[in-house]
């Protein structure tokens, strides 16, 4: 699976090359550069190992200019990436038989290290997890976007997006997931099911409060708010955007609807990455 690892860090660095840069060349550079420094540190020079390097490079720079394509165009385009990822990722899990297990200076430091385990640890298997962590940070983010930019869940650039009721995600979504990602590599699984539960639990009074604003005042388990701008004889509320009845909103495009479908929609594939990241951890 040393292929894997390559491809992962190669994408994993590129990703955040391409969120810190404010051009694309830098990004679409990291990628190849990465994966051959990568090699270097890890000895995979045979043949088998080189193929593999070269499909990772290749798939990092593809990845990255699909991914800028994508942003600018939105809607359906969003689809390739996806797929690109889908398939380079399967493609190199087939072909993990050409390559050669991590050693080199990896090795070597993991045996110098003063870490515990380290040094009776698979140098393939410590790479394979560094790639898993960058795929959780800047990648995992965008695939979630993505997938909610294909099911139509992201309005077009310049709309009010359901993102706007639901504050922190882009922080959140990656600290989520390296929490599962680490407690399932701990072997704790009940407790990544923990945070799994009280994300939900922590959201819903973000999803009642809109839920209230669009009843005018009616959270949803049907008690009335206390806001001081809404008044019990139906007048106007001191927001300028919101009446009563509803009728009247200051993003007129996001409803309780779209929030709760980018709410689901987000949760479900942000825990598939941890736990698909978690089951190729395992597999190597």
């Amino acid at each position: 699976m040393s292929g894997v690892a390559v491809l992962l860090i190669a994408i994993g660095c590129a990703d955040i090359m391409r969120r810190l840069a404010t051009r694309l060349w830098p990004a679409v550079v990291t990628g190849p550069m990465v994966a051959v420094a990568i090699a270097a540190l890890c000895g995979l020079w045979r043949p088998g190992d080189l193929l593999l390097v070269v499909i990772a490079a290749a798939a990092a720079v593809a990845w990255e200019l699909s991914c800028n394509h994508a942003e600018r165009v939105g809607g359906r385009g969003q689809v390739t990436p996806l797929v690109l990822f889908a398939a380079v990722l399967a493609m190199m899990i087939v072909l993990s038989g050409l390559g050669s297990p991590c050693a080199g200076l990896v090795k070597a430091w993991a045996g110098w290290a003063p870490v515990t385990g380290l040094a009776t640890t698979d140098p393939t298997r410590i790479m394979l997890v560094a790639g898993v962590i960058l795929l959780q940070v800047t990648t995992g983010n965008q695939l979630v976007r993505l997938l909610l930019g294909a099911v139509g869940s992201v309005k077009p650039a310049g709309e009010p997006q359901p993102s706007d009721r639901l504050k922190g995600g882009r922080l959140l979504g990656p600290m989520e997931r390296l929490l599962i990602f680490g407690l399932g590599l701990a072997g704790q699984p009940a407790a990544a099911t923990a945070v799994v539960a009280a994300k939900s639990i922590i959201r819903f009074p973000e999803i009642n409060a809109q839920k209230a604003r669009e009843n005018g005042g009616i959270g949803l388990g049907g008690q009335e708010r206390s806001d001081p701008g809404i008044s019990l004889g139906g007048q106007e509320r001191s927001d300028p955007g919101i009446s009563l009845g509803g009728q009247e909103r200051s993003d007129p495009g996001i409803g309780i609807d779209d929030v709760t479908e980018y709410f689901l929609v987000g949760s479900f594939a942000s825990w598939i990455v941890a736990l698909g990241g978690l089951a190729l951890t395992m597999a190597g």
